[in-house]
């Protein structure tokens, strides 16, 4: 592999970027296991490279991370308790489709081109023609919704894409031998009661190549796919190596990532839902029925009502939640604020303060 400077002073040019001076095609490989850093090289690529005659194609590992789609709700698609027990990375990409769990055990390539040569099938067919080149006897097909299929029934790809004015994208994920227990577990959602008309995944039956044959690693994988790649295009079979930090090659490339990482984007363009849900709460010795109805906008309270038993809660104390709630971030950090912040409006009443707790407990059980 070559570093990827190195080959910018092979071609004798500034190190200031290398959008004009790939005179072919280029393969990349990230140095970064970093989910946000490895998306905002996606962006730049098809924001700033002229792919005209210069195909890209771009491998990436992530540290365990969830991906949502562009127009996905993560309280529908994902766990969110448990990721955040986890220390696990939500991040929502710039494409469409539906929601994948990364970590060291998947590959992620990304195909660029112009939107006139943008071509799924073709590169899933190098993919199936990499991988069989590995071994002969492996019964892998892409199917008519862009999915790898092992045996005829394990999704090992998932496909989305950004299509632009000029420049186009199609990334699929390649699991070899990621942890499948857990990401069973990250990808189902344990909320109740969401409306919503966000793009919903579609549930799968998933297995690791390595699952199927030992030979097939995520070095093997990327070496076999990259000489494909090379011999398709008529390029050098070299992987050059980036650092998705490096603000020579990738000018601006930092602040991109850090958009990435904000609530506003990651949670705030979840389109508009709703949650209609109901708990029960421990009363001397008896259960009461608390419901619980939010809309959220753009990540935030628009609309709450809390309805509980006058006797458990009187009317003038849920009007107070309900309208702390209003504008917050629908959040567990928010929500544990308001909490605070109403218990000094009554500081001696140790029976309220310890409704509000359990309340709000478990609305942020819910976010």
């Amino acid at each position: 592999m070559k570093n990827c400077f190195q080959l910018l002073c092979n071609l004798k040019v500034p190190a200031a970027g290398f959008k004009d001076t790939v005179k072919s095609g280029l393969i990349l490989q990230s140095v970064s296991n970093d989910v946000y850093q490895n998306l905002a090289v996606e962006d730049w690529i098809h924001d700033h490279m002229n792919l005209e005659a210069k195909p890209v194609l771009f491998f990436w590992r992530n540290s365990p991370s969830v991906v949502i789609g562009r127009h996905q709700n993560p309280w529908q698609e994902c766990n969110l308790n448990l990721m955040r027990e986890e220390g696990v990375k939500l991040a929502r990409r710039r494409s469409g489709g539906g929601t994948v769990y990364h970590d060291m055990g998947n590959i992620n390539l990304t195909f660029f081109t112009t939107k006139k040569k943008y071509d799924r099938m073709e590169n899933l067919k190098l993919v199936v023609k990499a991988l069989k080149a590995v071994q002969p006897q492996l019964d892998v097909r892409a199917t008519k919704r862009f999915d790898l299929l092992l045996d005829g029934q394990f999704k090992i790809s998932g496909t989305a894409s950004k299509i632009g004015q000029a420049a186009a994208y199609h990334h699929c994920t390649l699991l070899c031998s990621t942890d499948g227990t857990f990401l069973s577990s990250l990808l189902k959602s344990p909320y109740q009661g969401i409306r919503t008309t966000a793009t919903a995944s579609t549930p799968a039956l998933v297995k690791n190549l390595m699952e199927k044959d030992p030979t097939l690693t995520c070095e093997a994988v990327i070496n076999a796919i990259a000489t494909e790649y090379a011999t398709s295009h008529q390029i050098d079979n070299h992987i050059h190596l980036i650092n998705p930090t490096d603000e020579t090659l990738f000018p601006g490339i930092n602040s991109i990532a850090k958009e990435l990482q904000t609530w506003e984007w990651i949670y705030g363009k979840t389109p508009k839902f709703s949650v209609n849900t109901s708990f029960s709460v421990l009363y001397e010795h008896s259960h009461l029925e608390v419901k619980v109805f939010i809309d959220i906008k753009n990540g935030r309270i628009e609309i709450c009502n809390i309805e509980a038993p006058d006797h458990w809660l009187p009317l003038e104390i849920r009007d107070k939640l309900n309208s702390g709630f209003i504008g917050s971030k629908f959040c567990p950090i928010e929500t544990t604020m308001l909490t605070s912040i109403l218990r000094r409006t009554c500081p001696e009443d140790d029976e309220l303060h310890s409704k509000w707790n359990m309340l709000c407990e478990k609305i942020k059980g819910i976010m």
